[in-house]
């Protein structure tokens, strides 16, 4: 099956054996500032681009401009997937809409450990959102044959940005979102994630 075959949370929960916790895990906070080039780019795109006019308006205009620039601090040890195929078994296969990775020592082309997974959510479907990315989470620790390690979920609509993680057999879904009517506040949340994926890739 695909990852988006799965259309809700239940069904992976009970397919795979998964508990379900909602309670807050992200300690986010502003950053402190703001690069101004991508400021203007990002006000660009609200004010002379229908960025809500589709799903590949929203990726492009919206989401991606969020995940790059936060991911730039990252960016040399670690690898920001594109609509990247992964493979873990029959049962859960796909195309993640993007995903963060260690950077494998055999190159850029090769994709290392899957860290955060991201979905964008199609029309604005939060449940099927986070059952596709659910099933994401499951096969990463597979590939990753680590269950210890912590590995996150974003899903977003380009507005409204989910956060959640996946430890052993349960998955954790923050029960505060963010928008990106705050920016300051959704980057220093979604740096936050960044930074706690990464440190306990490190660590493990």
């Amino acid at each position: 099956m695909a990852f988006s075959d799965f259309k809700t949370i239940p069904e992976v929960l009970e397919t795979f054996q998964i508990t379900y916790v909602r309670r807050d895990f992200v300690k986010g906070g502003a950053v402190s500032t703001l690069s101004e080039h991508f400021l203007q780019d990002f006000e660009f795109n609200q004010q002379y681009i229908d960025v809500f006019a589709s799903e590949g308006a929203r990726c492009e205009a919206v989401i991606f401009p969020v995940l790059k620039e936060v991911y730039k601090a990252y960016a040399k040890d670690y690898a920001l997937w594109i609509k990247k195929s992964i493979v873990c078994d029959e049962t859960l296969s796909g195309t993640p809409d993007y995903f963060i990775a260690t950077r494998s020592k055999l190159g850029i082309p090769v994709v290392g450990k899957p860290l955060i997974m991201m979905v964008a959510a199609k029309q604005n479907d939060f449940e099927q959102g986070w059952g596709e990315c659910l099933a994401e989470l499951i096969a990463v620790q597979k590939i990753n044959d680590d269950a210890v390690t912590p590995v996150h979920g974003i899903v977003t609509d380009g507005k409204l940005w989910e956060f959640g993680r996946l430890v052993g057999d349960v998955f954790t879904r923050n029960r505060t979102s963010f928008t990106s009517d705050n920016l300051p506040v959704l980057l220093g949340t979604v740096d936050s994630v960044f930074g706690t994926a990464t440190g306990a890739a490190i660590e493990g």
